[in-house]
């Protein structure tokens, strides 16, 4: 778990509605919500170019925040970005409190080591990467940034599961537990193109 820390400034709203969330975004402010926990829901507001900052980092994604509402600090997730439906801007972001006990279902990405170094790689084989992000449950102090998969010894023909992942202290993936079936591979080492003519014309 990376020790990095993300600190999002962010002011009360009072004023509702489609007109108030326009002005804002014409002043350079997108509205949000704050929820969960034991208090109410919150309507808050953000500077856009500072979110956008902070959307640049990975880990962003995947990370227990500290956000500022006007000198009180709760520690939240990103649960949602609604963005714009062409324009690189955000138009409005959902945060969840959390505690550091709390119980979280979460989607994180996973780095992959040894993708080009690893047995069937050297040997020639074509790395096919089926998925690039998980969902997990963990406790939100044992949250991780990312999971990473050690692609080291897999031969062409090798697949690697999401059983097989190693996974953090305290983080576990709830769709293992729906069978089998639900153990879906996440990476594959294929034959390359040109092993396969070559099978072909023999």
């Amino acid at each position: 778990m990376s020790q990095e820390t993300f600190v999002l400034e962010a002011k009360r709203r009072d004023d509702q509605g489609k007109g108030a969330s326009r002005r804002l975004r014409r002043e350079g402010r997108i509205p949000a919500i704050v929820y969960g926990g034991t208090a109410a829901p919150q309507s808050v507001t953000i500077e856009h170019n500072e979110i956008i900052k902070h959307l640049e980092h990975e880990a962003f994604y995947s990370h227990v925040l500290d956000l500022n509402i006007d000198g009180s600090v709760t520690q939240v997730i990103l649960r949602d970005l609604h963005r714009h439906p062409y324009k690189s801007s955000v138009l409005h972001a959902d945060f969840q409190r959390v505690s550091a006990n709390d119980s979280l279902r979460v989607t994180v990405p996973l780095h992959f080591l040894n993708k080009d170094t690893c047995v069937g790689a050297k040997a020639g084989g074509l790395v096919h990467i089926a998925l690039t992000e998980i969902q997990i449950d963990c406790a939100a102090n044992a949250l991780p940034e990312f999971i990473a998969v050690d692609l080291k010894a897999l031969d062409i023909h090798d697949s690697l599961h999401l059983s097989q992942i190693t996974l953090p202290a305290g983080v576990k993936i709830p769709v293992l537990t729906q069978g089998a079936e639900h153990d879906a591979a996440v990476v594959t080492i294929h034959p390359s193109k040109l092993d396969k003519t070559i099978e072909a014309e023999g």
